[in-house]
């Protein structure tokens, strides 16, 4: 990860999911978006693009069944007529699962294609897609260089007391069983700007990181480095999510298969898809619905939020143990940025750290607003701060356009 370049660059920022493309083109240095936009239900009957360009949204429909492929030949269509493609200098990805291969963003060849694909396997809901999209861009943006930019890089300083199971040791030499973690690159942005905000230099920050949104982690940095996390092997672990358990008994899977008759791929969709805020509240995986359920009096809305803010606060506390002192608290990601009522739930949980919720701070500090939202003296501060994943896939994919 870098700090930012002082001339305008333009970067393509892809990312790319099993039926989606996000991209955005953004100006590397001063992280100012040009273009932004998602081509979504990819394979389907009705796959579409929606973009956003100087303040007005736009819509393409794209022929039935058209996929990935189609998708980038109309984004570099769409680049093309509105004049973009001259300023731009690399296609930055964002790839899920880096494993112990990559702890940096690098210039993607055949050797890092491949270890990729060897990844995939850690992570077989994302890296195939991944790869996807980044051999459809190699083909539609030829002369651009292309970057990956991992989601587990900035993990890899965590120690091997954090990110080893209790597992016979052979799983981790030979077969790369270890906890890796997931949103990087947003817990990485975040805490930057929590040092701006402190007023000091990253390498003197420790803060805890808390990205919610339908994926949840939490991440400790100590010095500006992640020193633990709360997702693992996969994404699956850790946090309640919006329709992930997060941390479960493994006795479970044996319950479920032998008492219940579950197949393998039956306990991974129940976990994966069936489980958290969804789960738990019958309702839905999204936080506006059921904080509004909540509201209304439903007793599983309620218990789905409590249940979610109370694993949420507990993990916090446990991050105190790796980062000994904590500068800040920050809540980043779709929930972490715009729910007043997760926020003020879990900081009240967290009372006995001295942080007390400012009401009238906490609800301003919603949709793309930065703020303090803890008052009184104590050293510890809370925080909303919107993450800026794109910016970073994008000053990281500039800075090595530039060197290469």
């Amino acid at each position: 990860m870098s700090t930012p370049l002082c001339s305008p660059q333009h970067v393509l920022v892809l990312n790319c999911g099993s039926s989606s493309l996000k991209f955005a083109i953004l100006d590397a240095a001063t992280s100012d978006e040009v273009i932004s936009g998602l081509a979504e239900r990819l394979g389907s009957d009705t796959p579409s693009i929606k973009y956003k360009y100087n303040g007005e949204k736009q819509l393409i429909e794209l022929a039935k069944g058209q996929a990935h492929d189609a998708a980038i030949a109309e984004l570099v269509k769409l680049v093309n007529e509105l004049g973009l493609a001259d300023n731009l200098i690399a296609v930055g990805h964002r790839v899920v699962h880096g494993g112990e291969h990559f702890t940096e963003s690098v210039l993607i060849d055949d050797d890092v294609l491949a270890a990729i694909e060897k990844t995939a396997a850690l992570a077989p809901l994302h890296n195939p897609a991944n790869l996807l999209g980044i051999r459809t861009a190699q083909q539609a943006f030829s002369a651009l260089p292309q970057i990956a930019v991992f989601d587990t890089a900035f993990h890899q300083s965590m120690p091997n007391i954090a990110y080893l199971y209790a597992l016979p040791y052979s799983l981790y030499k030979e077969h790369g069983v270890r906890r890796y973690g997931f949103h990087g690159t947003s817990h990485y942005y975040v805490a930057g700007e929590a040092a701006k905000l402190l007023g000091k230099e990253r390498e003197q920050t420790n803060v805890i990181s808390a990205h919610l949104g339908n994926g949840c982690s939490v991440c400790a940095i100590k010095d500006g480095k992640s020193v633990d996390t709360s997702m693992g092997l996969t994404p699956l672990e850790g946090l309640v999510m919006g329709t992930r358990s997060g941390s479960i008994d493994p006795g479970l899977f044996t319950f479920l298969t032998q008492q219940l008759n579950y197949s393998v791929q039956e306990i991974d969709d129940l976990l994966n898809k069936q489980s958290g805020l969804l789960g738990i509240s019958e309702l839905s995986n999204d936080c506006r619905t059921i904080e509004e359920a909540a509201v209304e009096g439903h007793p599983q809305a309620n218990l789905a939020l409590d249940i979610f803010c109370y694993r949420l606060a507990k993990q916090i506390a446990a991050f105190l143990v790796p980062v000994q002192r904590l500068d800040a608290l920050i809540f980043t990601g779709g929930i972490g940025e715009n729910s007043d009522i997760i926020r003020d739930k879990v900081i009240t949980q967290l009372g006995f750290l001295g942080l007390e919720c400012d009401e009238a701070a906490n609800l301003a500090a919603r949709f793309g607003k930065e703020g303090l939202i803890s008052k009184g003296q104590t050293h510890a501060k809370a925080f909303v701060i919107p993450t800026n994943e794109e910016w970073v896939i994008a000053n990281d994919a500039a800075r090595i356009a530039k060197e290469g």
